[in-house]
């Protein structure tokens, strides 16, 4: 099979750059939901202009390519040991062109392999059919969204639900909860696929299936088909909405699978994905491995999405020149757009653990700074000098325990990321004079166009791409003050409403 690989290669390219027809339709019915000056509106409006141009520039839609995961069902007699090869060097090929960001790292000493190969890396799973051709389908899943993933072992007390038994109401119960617990967090509006029954494996394994159907199909099983409705219907009553911003689309699709358990145990377990929504498959020839045909395509996916600028500018925003003063900070309030121009460093999970054990190296001025929790997509010029290909925000919250200690120690005064943080960062950002700042979750090709230069980077050998302290010069990067240095919290504000509306669901 000559053209295997190349094959691959194109799947990868496609799924990381270009949404599949259905999830394209879903998401147009969700910027028509929103009222275009609204939070959510714009939220949506700035998705809409990030899949444009993710398509225009061959580049990942989001920044976060996850963890590749391949399903493939190959006839009687595949070299399934060439293909897993085949396939191997097509993702190191795809990271090398930054069609992937370099996600693999190793579990034990942190060290990221930068090509997305190691230990069960990338995923592989391998089913027989009785069909001539291969089917190859990706799934590239966020950690944002991964993260967000959860499971049930009923009978249990649901939150704000109260007790969900062994049945379908039960079930019920857990992925109203599912889509409660993702908030902003996961990259809202989402989908959830579902898996009822199985061991703890293999229901998760369903539910990750689910997700390969399309939005648009109907499950061969009246209940759960009516169960689907009933989910999707009632979440989004819940006004989490996009990005956590409030709103009328929290949910764009529900599949629900199930298969047999054994009788102890009756596990619910839902894989939560963010709008950025990328699955595709293809058929090969088995002789040649060339692509007969593409999976989810369909003839009207690549219409322009974009109803208008994203964060248009209106002359009310907040200019931030960076370094930002104390007083500058202390005029904002929740809900204020901004627009940052100057120095803007990234800085995540292992550059925060970091600071909590040693100082920075010596130059490195935050005093006044602007930290953007960022796992970038960076390309290196022949020059040696680097650029940013893919830059959109990372869920936030995983920084909690540190956020508000890291705030004081370097002087910084905003914080750029999705999904909101807790009470410690509230307090830190009260105490220290800070804001936090919501930027638009997946909008990857939206925000790098506002980084208009590399100006160097820390810890590059030591954390790899995506967890590095990059340093950029942005021009007009815009986001939205969701917590401010007066105890305002819009996350806090929507979590508390939409468990209200969760309770009356029980």
């Amino acid at each position: 099979m000559n053209n295997f690989r190349e094959s691959v290669l194109s799947l990868i390219t496609e799924t990381s750059a270009n949404l599949p027809g259905d999830v394209r339709r879903a998401i147009a019915r969700a910027i028509d939901n929103e009222d275009p000056a609204s939070q959510a509106g714009l939220a949506m409006s700035a998705i809409s202009v990030n899949i444009d141009m993710a398509v225009d520039n061959v580049s990942p839609i989001c920044q976060d390519t996850g963890m590749p995961t391949f399903f493939i069902h190959s006839p009687r007699g595949a070299d399934q040991l060439m293909m897993k090869r085949e396939i191997e060097e097509a993702v190191a090929e795809a990271t090398r062109t930054g069609k992937l960001r370099p996600n693999a790292v190793d579990a034990l000493s942190g060290k990221n392999s930068g090509n997305n190969l190691g230990r069960q890396v990338p995923v592989i799973h391998f089913e027989p059919w009785e069909k001539d051709e291969i089917e190859v389908r990706l799934i590239l899943k966020g950690g944002g969204c991964e993260n967000k993933n959860i499971q049930y072992s009923l009978p249990a007390d649901i939150p704000g639900l109260g007790k969900a038994a062994r049945d379908l109401d039960g079930v019920r119960k857990c992925l109203l909860h599912a889509v409660y617990q993702a908030q902003g967090q996961g990259c809202s509006p989402g989908f959830i696929g579902v898996g009822i029954g199985g061991d703890r494996t293999s229901g998760y394994e369903l539910a990750k299936k689910q997700l390969f159907r399309r939005v648009d199909d109907t499950n061969p099983d009246a209940e759960l088909q009516a169960l689907e409705e009933e989910i999707l219907e009632k979440a989004n009553t819940l006004s989490i909405g996009p990005m956590g911003f409030g709103g009328k689309t929290t949910l764009l699709g529900c599949k629900i699978g199930a298969s047999h358990r054994v009788p102890a145990s009756f596990f619910v377990s839902v894989a939560y994905n963010c709008w950025a929504y990328r699955r595709l498959g293809v058929l090969l020839n088995p002789e040649s491995g060339s692509i007969i045909s593409w999976q989810y395509r369909d003839a009207d996916e690549i219409r322009r999405m974009a109803r208008g600028e994203g964060i248009p500018l209106t002359g009310k925003e907040v200019v931030l020149q960076a370094p930002v003063s104390e007083d500058e900070v202390r005029r904002l309030r929740v809900g204020d757009i901004v627009i940052i121009n100057g120095v803007m460093h990234t800085g995540r999970d292992a550059f925060h653990h970091h600071c909590m054990h040693h100082d920075l190296p010596d130059g490195i001025d935050t005093l006044g700074g602007i930290l953007y929790h960022c796992g970038p997509v960076i390309m290196k010029n022949e020059d040696g000098s680097y650029r940013v290909t893919a830059a959109g925000p990372t869920t936030s919250i995983r920084e909690e325990p540190y956020q508000a200690d890291v705030i004081e120690k370097l002087g910084l005064r905003a914080i750029i990321g999705k999904g909101g943080m807790g009470p410690k960062t509230l307090k830190g950002l009260q105490d220290h004079g800070a804001v936090y700042l919501n930027a638009i979750g997946g909008a990857a090709q939206y925000y790098a166009k506002c980084i208009h230069t590399v100006t160097g980077v820390d810890f590059l050998e030591e954390m790899g791409v995506p967890e590095a302290m990059w340093h950029f010069e942005v021009d007009s990067f815009p986001a939205i003050v969701t917590m401010d240095s007066h105890g305002n919290s819009l996350h806090r504000k929507v979590e508390d409403e939409s468990f209200g509306m969760l309770g009356s669901m029980s």
